[in-house]
């Protein structure tokens, strides 16, 4: 007798979205993973970001009250008049920023109206200005300039307040409604008035805005220690006008 060949069996029928939705399972466990080992890598650095910021921290504070304590033994060494420079112009300049620098550093800088790294001003130099010069010195380098470097930074970087306003002194028009009053006209009174420390000296340097400085060829000035032992900070006396030179 004959063998009957038997028929093929049909293939189980598996609808399209079905077979997408299988796939769409699949994808997600897939993206699930990797989400997870992402979860569980970031929080491992995580960790280790906490401890070192903890640790960064730590040392901040200390250096800030380090930089605290060290500024109160400058503050109780008592300005003698030796102290005082002969010369009555002095030139301030910010040579360092807000790393490791407690509060009351960064009120005595403030309040010389240094807010930013390069920024320098005008001041005259008393008794109280050295003492605040004193408490601020690991942070800001000061000098005698002379009539030249007043002139050129007034005039190449001269800026005065107008309206609580930054302007450029482009004008003798606003100098005189600005300054009119105690017979200051001009560019060259200002100039005069500067160089001179005349009886006006403070008006003028309240009216003038902070001088903004470049970064001097060769880097920034960081160095904490003293101008006469090597260092950027403190008094450089008559060296100041070469580096206003290469900051202007």
């Amino acid at each position: 007798m004959a063998e009957v060949e038997e028929a093929p069996k049909s293939l189980n029928y598996i609808p399209e979205i079905v077979l997408k939705k299988r796939k769409s399972n699949d994808d997600w466990a897939i993206r699930r993973r990797e989400q997870a080992e992402l979860k569980k890598e970031r929080t491992k650095k995580n960790k280790s970001l906490v401890f070192r910021r903890a640790e960064d921290f730590i040392k901040e504070y200390r250096n800030k009250e380090l930089d605290f304590v060290q500024m109160k033994h400058r503050k109780k060494q008592r300005t003698s008049s030796n102290a005082i420079p002969e010369s009555k112009l002095l030139f301030v300049i910010r040579i360092r920023g807000t790393n490791d620098m407690h509060f009351q550093t960064r009120k005595a800088l403030h309040s010389l109206k240094l807010r930013s790294i390069n920024s320098g001003v005008f001041v005259k130099a008393n008794e109280g200005v050295m003492d605040i010069l004193k408490r601020i010195e690991p942070y800001v380098t000061y000098g005698s300039p002379n009539f030249q470097t007043v002139k050129d930074l007034i005039c190449k970087k001269g800026y005065g307040k107008i309206d609580k306003q930054k302007t450029p002194l482009t004008d003798n028009n606003l100098i005189e409604q600005a300054l009119g009053q105690y017979g200051i006209l001009c560019i060259e009174d200002i100039v005069h008035e500067i160089a001179t420390v005349g009886s006006h000296f403070r008006e003028v340097v309240n009216f003038l805005w902070p001088f903004k400085l470049t970064r001097p060829e060769g880097g920034k000035l960081l160095k904490k220690t003293r101008y006469s032992d090597g260092g950027d900070a403190g008094n450089r006396g008559d060296t100041i006008n070469e580096l206003i030179n290469k900051m202007n």
